[in-house]
């Protein structure tokens, strides 16, 4: 990390009077390993490396980046952001961030093991692992797919205004998806395990997770349409949260193109609900202790109790609210600072799944749905998706149901939220799941 530094720190010494300077660098390494059939359908090694620079002066900002650590090749970044500086078109709350006092979490992100392990040993955790997802059951017919992957990351930020920050971290996970069979039929389930090293990840849970989620969804039928009690399992919630996070970002709220426009202080959910946003939780997998413009991240709650309490800013998206950064800025190198949620979750409640479902008398519980992303319009907050799971009976699971749709409104699902269970578990993605009770859904099945 400390050659990352040098090099951002070097460049941000080039600043002139009047003129502000953001230098990020980084360093990715990755592996990618895909299983098919006892044998390796393929393999991705890859190694990235880049500088992105930024020069901001009255108001103007110019960007430039270089895949390459090479001094000569940065220089030219520079030079080629000022030159775009020239053409860009003023904003009075445009700026490189400064310090703001608040210092770095201490986490530990980073694990020398992964790095060390050999791409053999990578291969065959998911040769491993499609072999346990088809011995999982006799039902299961094929693994559609089984990964293994990983990634080392280091990333460096310096600017003229003071800010000198590095980090450092490791991930990996695992996952499979499983093909059941039966009288003709067939169906599908997804199981994962993730961690900071390989050491960390669990083959054997996650295969026998995939076969359990596809084997108990053979026999599925359409359900009734009706307005029932939904229960969405940590894998749905979990997708749901991504999204909605993503409405809470002070940019889209600024653009208008958030269902939250106008709402700060509100209360837009029920009292169950505890949104917070929490890159500082090592647990996460997108955990980090410094943002893209090199603040330190921190704990946000976002719904306090039901009530809207904060949107997630970067340094601009902050001034231009007249409020600070919540160290809530995304970006790679080759990008200028976005704002998003970096680690979102719901905070968990006391009981088991298995206990709010105990006490649902009718009702769906949803273990996966199709074309989310596309199904959900983030200024009217109208979505409909496909779904598939179980129907719940007098406080049983009963029979597999799928080909079914739930439709409603995010504003009207927040408030729908009866109860939130006690299994939260953080997925290869920016957001961790949870069992989560909606007291009514709109599902069009026959």
């Amino acid at each position: 990390m400390a050659e990352l530094l040098d090099i951002a720190d070097r460049f941000v010494g080039r600043a002139v009077a009047g003129e502000q300077i953001e230098v990020v660098v980084v360093h990715e390494r990755e592996t990618e390993v895909r299983a098919y059939e006892g044998e390796v359908e393929s393999l991705t090694v890859a190694e990235s490396q880049g500088v992105g620079v930024r020069v901001v002066s009255d108001g103007r900002q110019g960007f430039a980046y270089t895949g390459t650590l090479d001094e000569a090749a940065v220089a030219e970044a520079l030079a080629e952001a000022r030159d775009n500086l020239t053409f860009a078109t003023p904003d009075e709350f445009c700026g490189v961030a400064e310090p703001d006092g608040v210092e770095p979490a201490v986490l530990d992100l980073h694990r020398a093991a992964l790095a060390d392990h050999p791409t053999d040993a990578k291969v065959a955790m998911a040769l491993d692992l499609e072999r346990l997802t088809r011995e999982a059951d006799g039902r299961i017919a094929g693994v559609e797919s089984a990964e293994y992957a990983d990634s080392v990351t280091e990333t460096a930020v310096a600017t003229s205004t003071g800010i000198r920050a590095c980090s450092r971290e490791t991930g990996c996970f695992v996952s499979s998806y499983a093909l059941a069979e039966q009288d003709g039929e067939t169906q599908t389930g997804f199981g994962f395990s993730l961690g900071r090293e390989p050491g960390d990840l669990d083959i054997a849970r996650a295969a026998t997770e995939a076969a359990d989620r596809a084997t108990r969804m053979l026999g599925a039928v359409k359900p009734a349409s009706g307005r029932f009690t939904v229960v969405l399992d940590p894998w749905v919630s979990a997708q749901f949260l991504g999204i909605g996070g993503g409405t809470l970002s002070g940019e889209m709220v600024q653009k208008g193109r958030s269902l939250f426009v106008d709402r700060l202080g509100d209360d837009v959910a029920s009292s169950v609900v505890t949104l917070v946003d929490d890159p500082t939780d090592a647990a996460a997998f997108s955990a980090t202790a410094t943002d893209g413009e090199g603040l330190a991240t921190r704990r946000n709650v976002l719904i306090d109790g039901g009530r809207l309490d904060r949107f997630v800013h970067n340094s601009q998206t902050a001034r231009r609210a007249g409020t600070v950064s919540t160290g809530s800025a995304v970006r790679g190198y080759a990008s200028t600072p976005g704002v998003g949620v970096q680690a979102v979750s719901l905070l968990p409640g006391p009981r088991r799944p298995a206990d709010l479902i105990a006490g649902i008398d009718d009702g769906i519980l949803v273990q996966g749905v199709s074309g989310l992303h596309s199904g959900v319009n983030p200024v009217s907050g109208d979505f409909s998706t496909g779904a598939e799971g179980l129907r719940i009976r007098r406080g049983e699971l009963a029979e597999p149901v799928r080909e079914f749709t739930i439709a409603s409104t995010i504003q009207r699902m927040l408030h729908e939220i009866r109860e939130v269970a006690d299994d939260l578990e953080w997925l290869p993605m920016n957001a961790a799941g949870v069992t989560v009770v909606i007291g009514e859904l709109t599902v069009s099945g026959i």
